[in-house]
């Protein structure tokens, strides 16, 4: 299967700096490696229902925003999530986006779980914080996310940014987006196991 990446853009700002880090860190893929970016701001995305114990999983209609997404998630062979720091863990719009993920578990004809299995999770923001160890949070849901999916986890590439087009000044960052997607993605695993 060739590869195909999926950005999920959450920030509530559009060409905010993580999008700005993403879209530098996506210049360096090979030619004809495929790209869909989805900005979540401009997508009217319903609350997660909690389906848990309910029998009817249907899966949600290709022309809605809940389809859409399901079906850009299974096209990808690669999921970029790009979300701003935002009190320390992922924003609003990208944690709806992965509450999806748990009712689309129990759609039978999906087949998300299996389908995850073996691809590759991302992470890109942007932080005001000096400091990376306050992105932990944020890192570790995405880390066990892949982990409970059985997909590889390529890491978080963390830029310094807090005002519009702050991040273009963190010269190690963009180093790092050079060769961020090149880096090797190990199957996730769940801490201290």
């Amino acid at each position: 299967m060739s590869r195909r990446f999926l950005f999920v853009l959450g920030s509530a700002r559009t060409q905010g700096n993580t999008e700005f880090l993403a879209r530098t860190a996506a210049e360096q893929l090979p030619e004809g490696v495929e790209q869909e970016w989805i900005r979540l701001a401009g997508l009217p995305l319903p609350e997660a229902e909690d389906l848990r114990h309910d029998s009817d999983h249907v899966r949600p209609a290709p022309d809605t925003p809940a389809g859409m997404l399901l079906d850009a998630t299974l096209a990808a062979t690669d999921v970029v999530i790009a979300s701003p720091l935002y009190w320390y863990s992922l924003s609003s719009l990208t944690k709806r986006y992965l509450d999806h993920w748990s009712g689309w578990l129990r759609i039978p004809e999906a087949g998300f779980k299996e389908a995850m299995a073996g691809r590759t999770l991302w992470g890109v923001t942007a932080l005001a914080d000096r400091d990376p160890s306050v992105a932990d949070p944020l890192i570790g849901s995405l880390n066990n996310s892949a982990a409970y999916l059985k997909m590889r986890f390529g890491g978080v590439l963390l830029g310094n940014g807090s005002g519009p087009g702050d991040v273009r000044d963190d010269t190690g960052a963009l180093a790092r987006a050079k060769t961020f997607f090149t880096s090797e993605t190990p199957p996730a695993r769940f801490p201290g196991r």
